[in-house]
């Protein structure tokens, strides 16, 4: 049975992990704040309507920045509506996607959320560039960041918080070039008012980091001409720009589907050349780094032939895009981290979309339970071992062919040295059917025995967890994972996600 090999070093790395890699979203779309996080009526909410059983799975998620408000909800977004007491917001038609905004969870809701999380929750912020511009961007900030002594931070005194939100990571706008944006722009377009917010709010606070867009996939006409054209006004004004991501099968190619991350890597790859590109056309010494700020498995075809949306219908919090992972998906899932991980050296932001119901890692039921996707448990795997300073992989592994990809390794795999000096590796075998022998040379670690090797894996690659049977897929653990003589075998069951600690 051929073998999957490579050799871990530390002398060979690629870069420290940043915390803000295993970030969020949560926008204002379906039920993700709605019956998700926000349920004042559910029996575990808290004084503020919080549910505390999606509080807890979220810590455990192990979630650190989380992007807000949007998303293509940001691009109708008037931050005044949401401050202040809930009683007296104005209810707004969300154009986005279609539905009615109450806006009884804001900006102060928002923040009160990411403290009850822990102090990693750090606020990543999107001003609305699409039906506004940089008077609105500069009232938020001084709204939200102010200490007091002015008419907005005095207001926001008023409102019951007296500190100010301490919100540092701002994106400005969101996918400016997709033709779907309220207020779609050119890149031209986009590039003199993303520079002229940024300029802006430095004058207010030079210390704070911004995200540009940029372009909303790889596939769009004006990718990487886009982003050129951005960061030729933005460069020396901005600290990141964006990519998103989604991947799905099309026309039961699974096995093109399961070589997703080739499309991730390639496309993280081509964003850093532009990038440099322009950083040397400039003749700058500054590196702009990627906020990948949108990135998860979505059926969006599905989701696309199914919204037929009822002009007089604009409903509240509509179940959109509950998407229930299967254990392939989770695979997949559990792939793409692995591409970010081994692109830390530039990739320093990074937000799964979405946190609950929308497309998510947790799922809840109003007034009933919440549960955890198949997807939940690499993430967590990876937000809990994934710290520290990601090691150069480059794996010797069987092939197979792919239609979209060609010839692609069965091994997708990096690994993670912490601070201590254990190592844990992630690895995915894209195998539907055999088993994947791995032998990796540590001998130059210090590292002697093998703590725990799990796997994510089941017969059944459909397997998913439901309300109904919320636990049928789980992680397991592997026997006969061994660490002789600087050498550790493995073997990776057909269609896993493994997670290998070594120490």
């Amino acid at each position: 049975m051929p073998t999957a090999r490579f050799t871990l070093d530390p002398t060979f790395t690629i870069g420290q992990v940043n915390p803000r890699l295993f970030g969020s979203f949560v926008e204002h779309l379906g039920r993700c704040v709605y019956t998700g996080i926000h349920e004042p009526t559910h029996p575990t909410a808290d004084p503020e309507g919080l549910r505390t059983d999606v509080l807890n799975l979220i810590r455990e998620l192990g979630v650190t920045t989380i992007r807000y408000p949007g998303g293509n909800f940001v691009s109708g977004y008037k931050w005044e509506d949401t401050v202040g007491p809930a009683g007296t917001r104005p209810r707004r038609l969300d154009l986005a996607w279609r539905s009615t905004e109450t806006n009884q969870f804001g900006l102060s809701e928002y923040i009160r959320f990411l403290t009850k999380l822990g102090p990693e929750a750090e606020p990543m912020m999107a001003v609305n560039l699409g039906t506004r511009g940089v008077q609105e961007a500069l009232e938020l900030q001084e709204y939200a960041n102010h200490p007091s002594g002015t008419a907005l931070s005095d207001l926001r005194v008023t409102h019951g918080d007296k500190d100010p939100f301490n919100i540092r990571l701002w994106c400005l706008g969101n996918e400016m070039d997709g033709p779907w944006q309220t207020g779609h722009k050119t890149a031209e377009e986009y590039g003199r008012i993303a520079a002229e917010t940024a300029r802006a709010m430095r004058q207010i606070d030079p210390t704070v980091e911004l995200v540009a867009c940029g372009s909303s996939g790889q596939g769009m006409p004006t990718f990487a001409e886009w982003e050129a054209t951005v960061l030729k006004e933005t460069y020396d004004l901005v600290d990141y720009i964006s990519l998103h991501a989604y991947y799905e099968p099309h026309d039961g190619d699974i096995d093109s589907f399961l070589a997703s991350a080739v499309d991730m890597e390639s496309f993280i790859e081509n964003v850093v050349a532009t990038c440099d590109h322009v950083g040397a056309k400039l003749k700058s010494k500054k590196k702009i780094n990627l906020s990948f700020d949108e990135w998860n498995v979505w059926y969006m075809s599905t989701f696309q032939e199914q919204n037929e949306a009822d002009p007089l219908d604009w409903p509240e919090a509509p179940r959109l895009l509950e998407d229930n992972y299967s254990v392939t998906d989770a695979v997949v899932f559990g792939s793409l981290l692995i591409a970010l991980l081994r692109h830390a050296d530039r990739v320093t932001v990074a937000c799964l979309a979405q946190l609950v119901n929308v497309i998510a890692p947790i799922m809840t039921e109003p007034g009933g339970p919440a549960w955890r996707q198949t997807t939940f448990f690499p993430f967590a795997q990876a937000s809990k071992y994934g710290r520290g300073e990601v090691l150069d992989v480059r794996v010797d592994s069987p092939t197979y062919m792919t239609q979209k990809y060609g010839e692609t390794p069965l091994l997708h795999a990096t690994a993670v040295r912490a601070d201590d000096g254990s190592v844990t590796l992630f690895a995915v075998n894209r195998d539907r059917t055999n088993p994947l022998p791995l032998e990796v040379a540590v001998s130059a670690l210090d590292v002697t025995r093998v703590v725990e090797h799990s796997a994510l894996a089941d017969a059944d690659p459909d397997a998913r967890n439901t309300l109904t049977d919320p636990d049928r897929v789980t992680p397991h653990a592997v026997e006969g994972t061994t660490l002789e003589d600087g050498r550790l075998t493995a073997v990776l069951e057909p269609l896993s996600w493994n997670v290998i600690r070594l120490a």
